[in-house]
């Protein structure tokens, strides 16, 4: 079991064989900077001073040139060989309230929501706990690499994981998902993770924007915040986009909520010009996000999950009405 070791102090932790150095660490209880934690974002670029590592993900996009001229490597995609000697800044917000535990689950329950997104239900070896708005790290049989879902449900005693996703056309994994995965059938689970869950520290309203499987996250965003006796009162909007009205989807998860129609407030909006049969909001989700509430997101904790080009948008939607980067939430996931 390799020895990291964190230049300049004496920080040291153990790295399970088959773990990576930064999944190693925030298992440990140490705050190691991360994002999307699939070699994308760089957000876990540290420094490699002594030792050897596996590269899981060579062509990384979360590394430029300059960073591997450097000795710079990913912490999401080094497995180490050998004892190491690493240097970054750790940063206690990263420190993991629940560490994440890699284990098995087995596929218990399947049940469509759209043409295209489908919610997969599993129950873990043994139950763990993860914050609203969290992801996990999924190996499917015969998939190679772990990829990243959001958990759609709350915390349970049954130790379920419900994770509610988007086929992606000629994916490997949601191949495997939606076509090649029976019930009862058992995959690696590796959680939680994430850093957009749900805060109850504030008494700020809250808007969960979301498209595609961003549904999921902010899903479980709502039914938290919904039965949160910290959060009694709160007024949250809940914005869904898809390209046409075949795409929506949401609105029967939370119309089971309490609060639903007075507290809890659903905004479908449809972006496809050419959709006969729809009757409701037309536009992007952030367009529809700044009309309705431009005046009031500064004051607001605001969530959003969906695909790369919405985040940005929304992103700088947020940055051009002043809102607070201490009041925005979200993991990037490319």
């Amino acid at each position: 079991m390799p020895a990291i070791a964190l230049k300049g102090s004496d920080v040291e932790w153990n790295c399970a064989d088959g773990d990576t150095i930064m999944r190693s660490a925030l298992r440990a209880g140490l705050g190691f900077p991360y994002e999307c934690n699939v070699g994308s974002c760089g957000n876990c670029r540290f420094d490699l001073l002594e030792g050897e590592i596996e590269e899981l993900r060579p062509d990384a996009p979360g590394l430029s040139d300059r960073d591997r001229e450097r000795g710079r490597r990913l912490g999401c995609q080094a497995r180490p060989l050998t004892d190491c000697v690493v240097k970054l800044r750790l940063m206690p917000q990263y420190e993991s309230r629940f560490p994440p535990v890699r284990q098995e689950a087995e596929l218990t329950e399947v049940r469509d929501i759209t043409h295209d997104i489908r919610e997969f239900r599993f129950r873990l070896d043994k139950p763990a706990r993860f914050l609203p708005g969290q992801y996990a790290l999924l190996d499917l049989p015969g998939v190679e690499g772990s990829r990243a879902y959001s958990m759609a449900n709350t915390e349970n005693e049954a130790g379920e994981w419900h994770f509610q996703i988007r086929r992606v056309p000629n994916g490997a994994a949601t191949g495997k998902l939606f076509d090649g995965l029976a019930i009862g059938e058992r995959i690696g689970i590796d959680g939680p993770y994430g850093m957009a869950y749900l805060r109850t520290e504030s008494d700020r309203d809250i808007v969960c924007l979301a498209g595609g499987s961003g549904l999921s996250p902010m899903i479980s965003v709502t039914r938290a915040a919904a039965v949160s006796p910290l959060l009694a009162g709160r007024r949250l909007d809940f914005v869904y986009g898809g390209r046409t009205a075949h795409d929506i989807c949401g609105r029967d998860m939370l119309a089971e909520l309490p609060g639903f129609g007075s507290n809890i407030h659903y905004h479908p909006v449809v972006s496809g010009a050419d959709d006969d049969d729809w009757d409701g909001h037309r536009g992007f989700v952030h367009e529809l996000a700044a009309k309705l509430f431009s005046d009031r997101l500064p004051e607001c904790e605001v969530y959003f999950a969906g695909p790369p080009l919405m985040g940005q948008a929304i992103q700088k939607m947020l940055i051009d009405l002043g809102v607070p980067p201490a009041q925005v939430h979200f993991d990037q996931f490319y």
